[in-house]
């Protein structure tokens, strides 16, 4: 395998910091987390702005809502009955478990927090991973399926690799570093979204040159 700085060097020099999330509030990101589980972006920012013109992106105006009144607003992002439920699971664990405090829930350690997190009905290793890192600054490596692919495609991985193996892959080659871990996942997501779709564009694409002898593994991954 490539070493993956020389990996995250060919991205970043390619497409440039992608700057995930800078102006947002943890809380919204956490938000977002939940939101945009199998669905676009797009759809979470028109989910989110609803929330925001309502005066509900705090955990403190959003805990005594019920599931039903949470659906209209974020209706834009998709399965909003069942992401109603979830969004609230997480949303009063902050608020009863930490009294909304983001700053004491975040103090906490890494690996309690993370397992918190994944006790909460609806949110899985992705979920929990990205809202430690990009809502909490902490160092978690996230998980994606475009990084799982992009992987796989390089033959890096193999096809049938789970969760762990590959955050374990990422975290035990590079450096404890949050900003590292946020803007490499973004970088591959980036490249994924451009290049390795589930019909691979390998034409100008900046790992082009680090593809098997033969072309790429696993093409219709």
């Amino acid at each position: 395998m490539a070493p993956l700085r020389d990996i995250y060097d060919r991205l970043l020099t390619a497409f440039g910091p992608q700057k995930w999330w800078p102006g947002d509030t943890p809380f919204e990101i956490m938000v977002g987390a939940i939101l945009v589980q199998n669905t676009a972006w797009k759809n979470v920012e028109k989910a989110i702005r609803n929330l925001a013109d309502a005066g509900l992106l705090d955990p403190h105006a959003l805990a005594p809502l019920d599931a039903e009144e949470l659906q209209e607003p974020i209706r834009p992002a998709g399965y909003y009955r069942l992401k109603a439920k979830r969004l609230l699971h997480l949303v009063r664990f902050v608020a009863d478990r930490y009294d909304g405090d983001l700053d004491a829930m975040f103090s906490v350690s890494l690996g309690v927090l993370r397992e918190e997190l994944l006790a909460l009905n609806g949110i899985g290793p992705e979920t929990a991973d990205s809202i430690l890192l990009y809502a909490g600054g902490l160092p978690t490596f996230v998980v994606d399926t475009y990084t799982h692919r992009v992987l796989a495609r390089h033959g890096w991985i193999g096809y049938e690799a789970g969760y762990y193996e590959i955050k374990d892959l990422f975290e035990s080659g590079l450096e404890e570093d949050a900003s590292l871990y946020n803007e490499f996942h973004a970088l591959l997501v980036r490249v994924g979204h451009l290049h390795c779709r589930k019909t691979p564009k390998c034409g100008e694409c900046p790992l082009a040159e680090l593809l098997p002898e033969g072309g790429i593994c696993q093409p219709d991954f």
